[in-house]
């Protein structure tokens, strides 16, 4: 089953090919995204990889947590769902 991971504290200038090579080294990555904001369109400096087996999930982030990228050192853990606020939109 996927798992999903929390990836923060990212350099700007991280692209999403740049993501993927890093967790690549760890086993098969689903998908990788960096978040935009959506007033400005520039990455917010965080973003989350889902990889195909736990385990090389569980061993990227056992590695690659508080390691060095791009100049910042990576904040890297599980991804756990939030429900997300219901909004409220006026016509």
């Amino acid at each position: 089953m996927a798992k999903k991971i929390y990836v923060g504290n990212m350099s700007y200038a991280t692209s999403e090919e740049e993501l993927r090579d890093l967790f690549s080294q760890y086993g098969t990555v689903l998908s990788a995204n960096i978040i935009i904001d959506r007033e400005t369109h520039r990455p917010k400096g965080f973003g989350f990889v889902e990889m195909e087996e736990d385990s090389a999930a569980e061993a990227a982030i056992s590695q690659l947590d508080g390691k060095e990228f791009g100049g910042r050192n990576l904040r890297v853990n599980e991804a756990i769902a939030k429900p997300r606020p219901s909004r409220s939109y006026r016509d």
